[in-house]
């Protein structure tokens, strides 16, 4: 696919919506690879489900927690993802086997994880009520943030777009920028209202392309700063914010905000429906407001990372939002013209002759002798979209696809072996060691799977008995019909235990009561070897 073919030449937004990704279970959090190619969804049930974005199909699905998962990111090579889930565990998975390499437990419920854009070993953390966490995977070893205020510890965090620096805010407005490396202050500043008043900082989020980042506060405004003026500033600086994004007539307050995949818009969700607001960042104007079903509230949003398209969640369905494209033949060459009607048309005599032999061959000069110059056809270019602007090469080990098996409805036992009769009398006389090995295919059974290495992660003074906001908020009225856990069509106990009836007696449908239940309970409990016993409960 090319994507420079793809860049629209008016605006690049998306404007309607374009369909839905239904997970079965309830999705609450989303987010792409780097490449935008696959989305991978957390849902209620501790299920991470990943979508194939081009072909909109469920490539893998990973059993990965029991509660619900709150929080999703890639690794850097699309190779492993990080989770967390509302049981103050956070996993490393495998995407292609989908093994859990490793598990942290934390006192408290996990708000955000995200990992170092530049180094997968990094985890960054963000427990509730405690200071940022940056777990290094090799050794399970933690590192515990320095904070404004001890007595402050509502915390959120964000790499910057190269994991240089980590930026830091608490409910007091205060901005910390630390070295990733040496967890040293390099600047700070303090969010002010149009008075002097301190609001509270909800979410840090960084665009992927040029030093911007974008505050989201609990004023209801989105205040876009340029991260090089942070840095010029120092500590306690006084830096201006490039923007000020806010719905001045309803005045709505923000989910989740991010930036567009070139990071010329900001899209921002609503807290109070599922509405999704476009501002162009340059200028600071909105350019559109996308509508979802009426009465949903907004969980997440993310934007894709190459494409003007759009993902969100409300009501545990994934909503996809992209442009309305038009279809322009007229487009792919000039002297193409559309008919309304059929015209006749005179062929030329030599119009599909092979050589024009009354054709005269002129001189070649200039631009025509450099025609016949060998064009280099194999070697590959990097895609511009895809590389960081201090690269010149693409990841050659990234993982950008998942293969999919194929699903047989009803595959045949054994289609082209001998008759089952014949396979039947082998077994028989095999010995025990061999019976062993059989019921193990049988079965399916696969070797057991290495366990993963569980780290207790210990916070001083962080309160154990915090729910998580995901658990206690008030959702619509359709989720909280929808319970966490397995739904009913997915593999579990429930479904491969056996079906217990009523027990009846005769044609009436009277219980039975009494010896007679008791005998025919009995009669069940044992296995069924000849017709006589299941004419005998008939």
């Amino acid at each position: 696919m090319n994507l420079e073919l793809l860049e629209s030449f008016g605006q690049n937004y998306p404007e309607e919506a374009d369909g839905t990704l239904d997970c079965i279970s309830m999705a609450l959090t989303c987010t792409f690879n780097r490449w935008g190619t696959l989305l991978a969804v957390g849902c209620n049930d501790g299920r991470i489900v990943i979508w194939d974005f081009l072909t909109r199909g469920i490539a893998k699905i990973i059993s990965a927690h029991i509660h619900p998962v709150c929080s999703l990111c890639w690794s850097r090579d699309g190779h492993k993802l990080v989770s967390a889930s509302t049981d103050n565990i956070v996993s490393q998975w495998d995407v292609l086997s989908g093994d859990c390499d490793q598990r942290f437990r934390f006192p408290s419920p996990i708000l955000k994880v995200q990992y170092h854009p530049r180094d997968q070993n990094k985890v960054l953390v963000c427990p509730m009520k405690s200071a940022p966490v940056m777990l290094t995977l090799s050794d399970s070893k933690h590192v515990v943030l320095p904070v404004d205020d001890d007595s402050d510890l509502n915390v959120v965090a964000s790499f910057d777009r190269r994991g240089e620096y980590i930026y830091t805010g608490n409910a007091k407005g205060k901005i910390l920028v630390l070295k990733t490396d040496s967890q040293d202050l390099v600047a700070s500043f303090r969010v002010t209202t149009g008075t002097s008043n301190t609001t509270a900082i909800k979410s840090i989020e960084f665009a992927r392309k040029g030093s911007c980042f974008l505050i989201n506060t609990a004023d209801r405004i989105i205040r876009v700063y340029d991260g090089r003026e942070i840095l010029t500033c120092g500590r306690d600086g006084e830096p201006e914010p490039m923007q000020k994004l806010q719905d001045l007539v309803n005045r709505t307050p923000w989910k989740k905000c991010c930036f567009s995949g070139d990071g010329e818009y900001i899209v921002a969700g609503s807290a109070r429906q599922h509405a999704l607001y476009i501002w162009e960042k340059s200028i600071g104007n909105l350019v559109k407001i996308l509508h979802g079903t009426r009465g949903e509230l907004l969980l997440d949003v993310a934007w894709h990372p190459v494409r003007p398209i759009i993902a969100s969640i409300s009501s545990g369905v994934v909503s996809i939002w992209a442009q309305n494209q038009v279809e322009n033949w007229s487009a792919f060459a000039p002297d193409f013209k559309e008919l309304d009607e059929n015209v006749e048309y005179e062929e030329r005599e030599s119009e599909f002759d092979i050589e024009d032999e009354d054709k005269s061959e002129p001189e070649q000069t200039g631009a025509d002798a450099a025609e016949d110059e060998e064009v280099d056809v194999t070697s590959v270019d990097p895609i511009a979209a895809f590389c960081s602007s201090d690269e010149e090469l693409e990841d050659s080990k990234a993982l950008l696809y998942l293969p999919i098996a194929p699903e047989v409805e009803d595959p045949e036992e054994n289609p082209y072996g001998p008759p089952p009769d014949a396979v039947q009398t082998s077994l028989i006389d095999e010995g025990a060691s061999s019976e062993k090995k059989r019921q193990s295919s049988a079965d399916g059974s696969q070797p057991p799977k290495k366990k993963p290495k569980t780290t207790n992660i210990e916070l001083q003074g962080v309160p154990n008995d915090e729910v998580h906001p995901l658990l206690g908020v008030k959702g619509d009225g359709k989720s909280k019909k929808k319970q966490a856990g397995r739904p009913k069509g997915s593999k579990g106990k429930e479904k491969d235990s056996p079906f217990k009836p009523k027990l009846y007696k005769g044609d009436r449908g009277l219980p039975l009561e009494g010896s007679a239940k008791g005998k025919v309970q009995a009669e069940l409990s044992q296995p069924l070897t000849a017709g006589g016993a299941i004419s005998e409960l008939l």
